[in-house]
This record gives structure tokens, C-alpha cells and sequence, in this order.
């Protein structure tokens, strides 16, 4: 009968070293896949661009902080043209009036309340119009819209561009500010009868208006409204 140390046998130290070197590869491999899942820091990641600011526009509360502008000679630069004498002098008033005021956002608002206004007022919308209008201007746009419903006329305007807008004059009475824009503008309008058929218009034409905004600097409400309108023959 073999003694007891017969029993031994040697390849089970070679099998026990082969389970503890596999059972230590799958944890090295398990605990990299654990990693993996989670994805690493963007630390590259493009940034996100910031929303666009809209400059505030007549009908649109101003900006609250106070605008730096140049003073002396360039103060109004690009706002109004130079040697109006009226509109420089005027803008100051204003500007004492309303240190908010800030001219060249106040031009670009008003591109977009003309644009804003001349659409519109060729569909017929008044929802739109009423913010932005006084109470006369309103009345008065809405007779001419009533007109075309009843006549059953349409009306096609686009802004085909403005090429210019600058502050022709301005004044602050009593609490209220006025700021007069001369807009040089191509316009393409149309209008139709109730048959569809074309009254005038079709061409782009070349429009020299002048349009006054109005603001109460005293009162609770800060829009900008369009107070007149003038056409330059």
C-alpha cells in the first residue's frame, strides 16, 4: 500500500496558480469595463454661443443699465447726421431725460419697428399694431385697413431694404420724449381687388418718410410708440 505522501500530486500547484492568475485577469479586465462606461471629461467641448442680444426697439422696454456714449463732437456719430444742429441738441435733452437712451440701439430698434409696422399694416393685422402705435396713429391705420375689408381689397408689402435711418430731430417737453427717424427705404407693395386683380403697385419704389417715436419718461409704461408719420415728396 503506497504511504501517504504518494498522495500528493504536483500538477494540482500548477492548476491552482492558473485559477488564481485567471480569476485576477477578469477583475483587471471587469474593473477596466466599469471604467470604460462612465465617459471621460469634455474637457474640449465646444462652448455654447450665448443668446443673441436684440436691441430694444420702440414698443420694447429700454435696457436698464445706463449706456456709456462718447461725449463732445462724436456723441451722436452714426446717429444723426452732422450739422443738424436741432437733432444733436435735442438727443442731449433726451439722453438728460432718459439716461437709458442709448441712440444707435434706439436706430436699430426702429428698423425693426418700421419693418415691423409697414407688414403689419398691409395684413391687416391690428393685434400687432396697437402696441406699437398712439392712439391716433392706430385710429387712423385701422380706418384704412376697415376701408380694404370692406371694399374686399389685399394688400402684399415687403421692405425690400432700408437703406438709411437717422435721426432728423428730437426733443424732451415736459417729461416727454420725441425722436423723429428719416427713413430711406425700398418698398415692394401690391394691392388687389376682391377679384384678385392687381390696383397698384408691383414695382419696388424708393420711400423717404419720416417717422416720430414717443416716449413718456414720467409714466409707468417705457415703450417707444409711434406718434406721426410724414412723407417726403
Amino acid at each position: 500500500m503506497p504511504g501517504s505522501g504518494d498522495l500528493f500530486d504536483p500538477t494540482l500547484i500548477v492548476f491552482a496558480a492558473l485559477a488564481v492568475f485567471v480569476i485576477w485577469k477578469l477583475r483587471s479586465v471587469l474593473g477596466m469595463r466599469v471604467d470604460r462606461e462612465t465617459p471621460p471629461p469634455a474637457r474640449f467641448a465646444p462652448r455654447r454661443p450665448a443668446p443673441a442680444t436684440l436691441a430694444p426697439m420702440p414698443g420694447a422696454a429700454p435696457v436698464a443699465e445706463t449706456p456709456s456714449r462718447p461725449s463732445g463732437a462724436e456723441r451722436w456719430e452714426g446717429v444723426a447726421e452732422k450739422g443738424v444742429a436741432s437733432a444733436w441738441s435735442g438727443l442731449d435733452a433726451v439722453a438728460a431725460s432718459d439716461p437709458s437712451f442709448d441712440g444707435k440701439a434706439f436706430l436699430s430698434g426702429a428698423r425693426r419697428a418700421y419693418d415691423l409696422i409697414v407688414t403689419a399694416f398691409a395684413k391687416g393685422d391690428r393685434e400687432t399694431l396697437k402696441p406699437l402705435l398712439s392712439q391716433d396713429v392706430f385710429d387712423g391705420f385701422s380706418s384704412e385697413i376697415a376701408r380694404r375689408e370692406q371694399q374686399g381689397e389685399t394688400m402684399e408689402t415687403a421692405v425690400v431694404a432700408i437703406d438709411s435711418a437717422t435721426v432728423d430731430a428730437a426733443q424732451a417737453v415736459a417729461g416727454r420724449n420725441e425722436v423723429t427717424v428719416r427713413f430711406v427705404v425700398r418698398l415692394m407693395s401690391v394691392r388687389r381687388d376682391k377679384a384678385g386683380e392687381t390696383i397698384d403697385g408691383g414695382q419696388t419704389r424708393k420711400v423717404v418718410e419720416r417717422w416720430t417715436f414717443a416716449r413718456d419718461s414720467k409714466a409707468s409704461d417705457p415703450n417707444w410708440k409711434l406718434v406721426a408719420t410724414q412723407a417726403e415728396d
